[in-house]
């Protein structure tokens, strides 16, 4: 079972340079988006992760740009979760010209779990396993 989900964005002004082109800054903010909007479809949330006890930094984000997005385009980020067995949550993103369904850029993100006292979490935290069971991932 692949766990998918979408977020609409729209370019705003200030996320563009001088070309009208989207400075590659704005990136990790659109698929911090889609992490967000994956969440609320799944259950998986950032305060979700904090009221277990746990945080889930980023520790590897990537990009690869296949054309630019500029001001007044309006993209849709599909995240997809990969499952793996660490205790780990590893996403892919592709983002998209919904004007004409063209692949914009791809991406991928991988975040750990830190304790509350900023320890690395070698095992899954029981609520991800939980978590990954619900969705038929183990």
């Amino acid at each position: 079972m692949e766990l998918k989900a979408s977020k609409e964005i729209e370019i705003r002004f200030s996320e563009v340079d001088s070309m009208n082109v989207v400075w590659h800054g704005s990136y990790p903010l659109y698929f911090e988006d889609a992490r967000e909007a994956f969440g609320q479809k799944y259950d998986l949330s950032y305060m979700g992760f904090f009221r277990e006890g746990y945080y889930a930094p980023l520790v590897e984000l990537t990009f690869h740009y296949k054309k630019p997005l500029r001001y007044g385009m309006k993209p849709r980020v599909d995240i997809i979760y990969r499952p793996t067995e660490a205790a780990k949550i590893v996403f892919d993103y592709e983002i998209y010209d919904t004007a004409d369904e063209s692949l914009v850029a791809t991406g991928h993100s991988v975040q750990v779990f830190m304790d509350k006292d900023y320890q690395l979490v070698w095992d899954n935290p029981e609520f991800y396993l939980k978590w990954k069971k619900r969705w038929s991932i183990i």
